[in-house]
């Protein structure tokens, strides 16, 4: 038995939904489903009353959510206080990213980090959006550095996570140069003649920004999607090589469009610009009471927010990658 099985089984008592649930929780239906079948496997006997609706508990199932409740706030007041505990080594900040933001981002932000708060350790698990929040909903970092963009938002509970902002990313759709120093490809393209489509892969946090851009043209875009993957990084490699069309942050690009070898494009309409920016947001799990007040980590965190609320922003000028990012001066104020 898994203790996330504890976990979706509370939420569900609390939304009586399974599709609520399985959004908060940062999984599909499908997947929400099989995992309280699971723990009705576990249990031996059903703890849900599938024939109402809203959904219901059986009377097994109102006995285990009073011992589900009890076990998961015994565990992660264990938890917490054994993060709290003094080590016998040096505290290592434990940051979860998604893997453009891995490549892109976090090297030139930690410099100015270490720059100005000073030095510690520090490790980066790089993984997609959904697989890194669910790193932070299940306490396996401290930190969550990810992206957020109105049509894509991320639904981390605010009573348990905080947020800072860090800065703004801008994704817009690149295209290699040719010799005599014009697109290779044009949009919107013709629909006998579709654009190459360099794709990420479905379900992907940039490709679905991608989408948003594209069904929200006031012109219709005709691309013909000839490759996908859900890495950033390889979709630049094969926009380099002249394979077509890719969204691509900026700060991805910046290099390759300072020396004319990618090119960005833009619709002929002036009036719809086929960008999206991008927040780039830092997520952590709000400390418990007995946590220590002098711990690294918690001086960190105070100091990123201290950068956010308006005390002096140095950590910008240090990050060579975003300087052509459009940061709305609103962010500055934002917190969950």
């Amino acid at each position: 038995m898994e203790t996330k099985w504890l976990e979706d089984f509370v939420s569900l008592a609390e939304t009586r939904s399974f599709s609520r649930s399985a959004l908060l929780r940062h999984v599909t239906q499908p997947a929400f489903s099989r995992r309280i079948q699971a723990l009705e496997a576990w249990a031996g006997t059903d703890l849900v009353d599938r024939s109402s609706y809203p959904t219901r508990l059986t009377l097994a199932g109102e006995t285990l959510r009073c011992q589900a409740m009890d076990i998961l706030q015994s565990l992660a007041s264990a938890h917490a206080m054994l993060r709290g505990h003094p080590s016998t080594g040096e505290e290592v900040v434990d940051f979860a990213a998604p893997h453009t933001l891995a490549f892109t981002f976090f090297p030139a932000w930690i410099t100015g980090l270490q720059c100005h708060f000073g030095e510690f350790k520090s490790s980066l698990t790089a993984l997609n959006v959904h697989d890194a929040a669910l790193r932070l909903v299940e306490g396996g970092c401290d930190v969550l550095i990810t992206y957020h963009h109105p049509s894509q938002p991320l639904q981390l509970d605010p009573h348990r996570f905080e947020m800072v902002s860090l800065g703004g990313e801008v994704l817009a759709p690149f295209v290699k140069t040719s010799d005599q120093g014009a697109p290779l490809f044009n949009l919107p393209g013709e629909s006998q003649a579709p654009v190459p489509y360099l794709a990420y892969s479905s379900g992907a946090y940039l490709g679905r920004v991608a989408d948003y851009l594209v069904q929200g043209a006031k012109a219709a875009i005709h691309l013909n999607r000839v490759y996908e993957t859900d890495m950033a990084e390889s979709l630049k490699a094969m926009a380099l090589e002249g394979h077509g069309v890719a969204f691509l942050p900026n700060s991805a690009v910046h290099k390759e469009v300072a020396t004319h070898k990618l090119t960005r494009l833009r619709l002929a309409n002036k009036e719809f610009a086929l960008e999206a920016t991008l927040e780039i947001r830092a997520y952590r799990e709000k400390p418990q009471q007995f946590r220590p007040p002098t711990c690294r980590k918690e001086a960190l965190w105070a100091y990123l927010m201290a950068q956010t609320l308006g005390t002096p922003t140095h950590l910008h000028s240090h990050m060579p990658a975003l300087q052509s990012a459009q940061v709305d001066p609103a962010w500055t104020s934002l917190r969950c």
